[in-house]
């Protein structure tokens, strides 16, 4: 039976209706009578219920509002309640978003007045409501307006009778001794004492003026905000509505498919959503609580509130702690000076860069159809298509990491190594906002390939990468800014395919040098899981522990990403971490999310005794000042979804750009054909340069078996020369190790084989040397790596590539 058609809802009014609500993976979606009134959002089984039996309630006033899909949202209000609902249409989908943004705008007001309400020491009186308060407010104004005035008069008295009295002392100089003397000295001791009087009168109006400004500025500043962070959510409505239009009309002209709403609502595939981990609140039979994952090793509550005082007396505390070496707390002014948007402090660019790029095509390729044709065959020597590709090489996915190097900027501002270090942290945790929706494989580079991203005049940095080794494939990555920080690294990667998802574990220490403190940080990356590489839509998650050392002063932060678990009923995507120093002991607690933003909190006392852990040890409760908020990510572009999900920076690596190194990735060929949408040509580009780099890496291994062994100059096995492969062998193994860059579909396109690391314990060893890195030991950590040995940008200044190989 058809529902009744809702009207239109209109600010105030009660909205009711039927929707899908997501109970749990064995019931699916199941049809619940929904009541929106007073800013709350009520759900029954059926409408019979409303007068007796309420399943559920959410509080509009601090709820997320999301759209996933055609029919499809969420509402939030921070991790305890998510509802996960499916309108029967797009157009009831959008009544519903349209009724539940306008109830949570009047309910964040009302909660505003409330708050405000009770900062005046006398309570307004009862059944006033908004009227009382808006002539309270006019009232006010009233008043400031009439000071202004009386501001204003006593200026033109005070302009005018200083005049007067100027004129006054001029005729004092010229008039001789006599007996107008005394009466010239009797004017001008009138038009003083006039003067003086306006002068107080002026001076008892601006203090009046003063006082009812300090009053009411606190009510002012809490009404701005308020204001401002509706207009952001209108802002936000308004995107949301745009994007919505622009859907519409691209279904309306693609009209031969089946709209949403004519699917079977109770079948939906909820395996590819991994945000949606809450269980049912209303069939508690069908909740699973037994396997909750535990994942979180601390508890966090609010300090004593005399650690909330401000000033002098905080500082005195910091002493009393021991923190007297410069290690106290995070700067108050620094931390509340630090825009929502990095991009707050960026320098308008000298150059403009784009802002898009040409829209994916819609070409429909898996993996399983390049799988299943190559049944009894060696899957190491299968070449991989473009269509698992993104524009992108893994060199420019590298420099991604100085996405938000505003962090490291701060950074080196900090006075505090402690308080250096939560930056840093953050800065670690920030690089891996950009893969949450980016499922597409960046292209592996070419032996020698090189990717400079030249930022000096607008960010105030540049970095370069290049491609060092290929057995195993390997990249080194070296940034210096102006601003006091240099950032190095070699990556290279092991994977672990098994079948369902793909694991990809970076190796290799990242370092951060900040040159007015030395000190120097290191930490290595966690591992990716791409899920769902067979069947279903592939999503992404980050794993593991990240232990970040400041070799200088010895201070450390753990940082634990939570892996995503359907059981678990924490938020999806956390990561926290502690801030300690040399002893162990505790400074900050760093909380939030890979994805979306990190706020730190200072600990003023840490205690044993919390509950138990998954382990059977205590947890550590840690008594913390209220959180401050390091970093926050940028919204992705209009339209990203069509542009793999490019962040503002991915959209500009690529661009063509004058006097880069001929070997620079934006000159890779099949790159750029796969930008352009150009994907057969592309595979065809791309199968001439494995080959090209193919015949010179054989050419290397002569000539160092020329070397080695005059008399036989053998050429190396063909086996040792293959293409991108998606594993060692799958059909013989159950868990095959192979080389692949992070957040790929597959495994790698461009290297060789995936047992590359077998290359080097097979005796032979490449004879290839980085043009612009050398291979050493780090000093630090001992490992080897390879260091910039610079020249690079010198080379560019004076225009002459001459040296460098040609691999395109």
């Amino acid at each position: 039976m058809s529902e009744p058609k809702a009207p239109t809802p209109a600010p105030g009014d009660t909205y009711k209706g039927w929707l899908f609500k997501w109970t749990n993976y064995i019931k699916g979606y199941q049809r619940r009578w929904f009541v929106l009134s007073n800013g709350l959002l009520s759900y029954y089984r059926t409408q019979a219920e409303m007068g007796h039996t309420c399943r559920g309630t959410i509080n509009l006033a601090t709820a997320n509002i999301a759209v996933e899909d055609s029919c499809n949202f969420v509402i939030s209000n921070g991790g305890t309640q998510t509802y996960h609902l499916k309108a029967s249409s797009e157009v009831e989908r959008q009544r519903w978003i349209t009724a539940l943004e306008l109830a949570k705008a009047k309910a964040f007001r009302m909660q505003a007045e409330s708050d405000d309400s009770g900062d005046e020491s006398t309570p307004p009186a009862a059944g006033q409501g908004g009227g009382a308060r808006n002539s309270e407010v006019q009232s006010t104004l009233r008043t400031l307006g009439s000071k202004v005035e009386d501001l204003s008069t006593c200026n033109d008295l005070i302009a005018k009778h200083g005049s007067a009295l100027q004129r006054s002392l001029s005729e004092l100089e010229g008039v001789r001794l006599g007996g107008e003397t005394s009466e010239k000295i009797r004017q001008v001791t009138e038009r003083a004492t006039l003067f003086r009087i306006t002068s107080n009168a002026m001076i008892n109006a601006c203090r009046d003026f003063l006082a009812l400004a300090q009053a009411h500025s606190k009510r002012w500043q809490k009404a701005l905000q308020a204001e401002r962070e509706q207009r952001v959510r209108l802002e936000e409505t308004l995107e949301q509505l745009a994007k919505q239009h622009n859907h519409l009309e691209r279904a309306f002209r693609g009209a031969t498919v089946l709209p949403p709403s004519q699917s079977n609502p109770a079948i939906d595939s909820k395996g590819s959503v991994p945000g949606k981990g809450d269980a049912s609140d209303e069939d508690e039979e069908n909740e699973f609580f037994d396997a909750c994952e535990d994942v979180q090793e601390f508890i966090t509550v609010p300090a004593d509130p005399k650690y909330h005082r401000s000033g002098s007396n905080v500082s005195g505390i910091s002493s009393e702690m021991g923190m007297d070496d410069g290690t106290t707390s995070l700067d108050e002014q620094s931390m509340a000076s630090n825009p929502e948007s990095p991009q707050s402090q960026e320098v308008v660019p000298v150059r403009k860069r784009r802002t898009r790029i040409p829209d994916k095509p819609n070409y429909s390729l898996n993996l399983w159809s390049i799988m299943k044709n190559c049944i009894g065959k060696e899957l190491s020597k299968i070449p991989m298509p473009v269509n698992f590709n993104e524009p992108l090489s893994m060199l420019q996915r590298l420099s991604e990491d100085l996405e938000y190097y505003e962090l490291l900027d701060r950074g080196a501002k900090c006075q505090s190594s402690l308080e250096q270090m939560c930056y840093v942290a953050a800065f670690t945790v920030s690089s891996y906002s950009t893969t949450v929706h980016r499922t597409g494989k960046p292209f592996n580079p070419l032996l020698g390939e090189t990717f400079e991203l030249d930022r000096l005049q607008e960010s105030g940095y540049r970095s370069l990468c290049e491609q060092v080794s290929h057995h195993p494939p390997a990249a080194a990555h070296h940034a210096i800014s102006e601003r006091g920080w240099t950032l190095r690294q070699e990556i290279a990667l092991a994977s672990k395919f098994r079948g369902k998802y793909l694991s990809i574990m970076p190796l290799g220490s990242i370092h951060c040098i900040f040159e007015k403190s030395n000190n120097h940080y290191t930490w290595k990356k966690v591992t990716t899981t791409v899920h769902n590489i067979i069947v279903g839509k592939l999503w992404i998650d980050q794993s593991g522990e990240i232990d970040i050392v400041n070799h200088r002063t010895g201070d450390r932060c753990h940082l634990k990403f939570a892996p995503y678990s359907y059981f678990s009923r924490d938020v999806a995507r956390k990561v926290t971490g502690v801030v300690t120093d040399k002893d162990g002991k505790a400074h900050y607690v760093l909380s939030g999310t890979w994805d979306e933003k990190m706020e730190c909190s200072r600990v003023m006392q840490s205690s044993r005794g919390g509950e138990n852990g998954a382990d059977g040890r205590q947890k550590t409760v840690y008594q913390t000042l209220k959180a401050k908020e390091l970093w926050r990510k940028t919204p992705l572009p209009e339209g990203a979804e069509n542009m793999y999900y490019f962040s503002t920076l991915a959209l500009t690596l690529n661009e063509p750009e004058e006097g880069v190194a001929p070997t620079d990735s934006r000159k890779r060929p099949d790159q750029r054909l796969m930008e352009q949408g150009r994907w057969e040509e592309a595979n065809a580009e791309k199968q001439r340069l494995e080959e090209k780099q193919r015949t010179a890496r054989r050419e290397r291994e002569r000539e160092a078996n020329r070397s080695a062994n005059p008399e036989e100059g053998k050429e190396p096995a063909d086996g040792a020369l293959i293409e991108d492969s998606i594993s060692d062998s799958p059909l013989k193994t159950e868990e095959v190790e192979i080389a692949t860059e992070p957040s790929e579909t597959t495994d790698k396109t461009d290297t060789d084989e995936t047992s590359s690391d077998l290359s080097l314990s097979s005796g032979h060893q490449d004879s290839y040397k980085a043009m612009w890195f050398d291979r050493c030991v780090d000093p630090m950590t001992g490992e080897p790596t390879h260091i910039y040995r610079g020249g690079y940008w010198e080379t560019k200044e004076q225009g002459n590539w001459d040296s460098c190989p040609d691999i395109f």
